[in-house]
């Protein structure tokens, strides 16, 4: 499966009202491994930030001058994400912003190139609920360092979100969750099995008469139902 986690910097809180995209920042994950392959764009807005958003991201409109403007990463961006399930904290924010750069250019919404959304937000608040589900707090959460991160980045942020959803969802994907554990004979350290690799090999009609013979000796003796029948695939 190809995921992409995606951030924006924006140059305000709304793009109804004119403010626009000035950074986007992805990180590739192929079968839950980062695969180095991301995408990084700055983009010349043709207008200032906000005070209040210059303060969270500093790209100012003298750095961001000379940067390319949407219309001219647009298509780029839209072949990268083309058809990845799309992983963003707080998705309806930086969709609402990619669709409508996206619309303006006439081209179909963002989201129409992705084959899903995660909101990683609205997750977080499933597994924690009533805990901050911050970025950040997630970070401390789960043990991710971001001493790193002074201001807001969107290859940053991307970095840091594509490291906590898969901390995030390991359990899905281990029997034991990346959990070592001690073996009670030997203890030794047992290795967490993904579960691919579990093969299940179902009993044979002989082993099952066989099975069958053993438990009516059991009731026999009991002059009873013994209590292996309620997990017999028979009884």
């Amino acid at each position: 499966m190809r995921q992409i986690v995606l951030d924006t910097e924006t140059t305000g809180l709304n793009p109804r009202t004119g403010d626009r995209v000035i950074e986007v920042g992805c990180v590739e994950i192929f079968n839950r491994k980062l695969t180095g392959n991301n995408f990084h764009r700055y983009i010349n807005p043709e207008r200032d930030s906000d005070e209040a958003a210059l303060a969270v991201h500093g790209l100012t409109t003298e750095f961001l001058s000379d940067k390319p403007k949407f219309h001219e990463i647009a298509e780029e961006l839209r072949a990268y994400i083309d058809g990845a399930e799309v992983i963003i904290h707080n998705a309806p924010f930086d969709l609402g912003f990619l669709n409508h750069e996206f619309v303006r250019l006439g081209l179909p919404p963002f989201v129409e190139h992705c084959s899903n959304v995660i909101d990683t937000l609205v997750f977080a608040k499933e597994l924690h609920p009533g805990k901050r589900n911050s970025l950040d707090a997630l970070c401390d959460r789960y043990e991710i360092s971001n001493a790193h991160r002074k201001l807001h980045g969107a290859l940053l942020d991307s970095e840091l979100l594509a490291d906590v959803y898969l901390a995030m969802t390991r359990g899905q994907n281990t029997l034991t969750m990346d959990v070592e554990e001690e073996s009670a004979s030997g203890g030794e350290m047992l290795e967490a099995v993904p579960l691919g690799e579990i093969i299940v090999v179902s009993a044979s009609a002989d082993e099952l008469a066989i099975h069958e013979e053993v438990l009516a000796g059991l009731d026999k003796n009991i002059k009873g139902s013994c209590v292996w029948r309620n997990y017999s695939p028979q009884g």
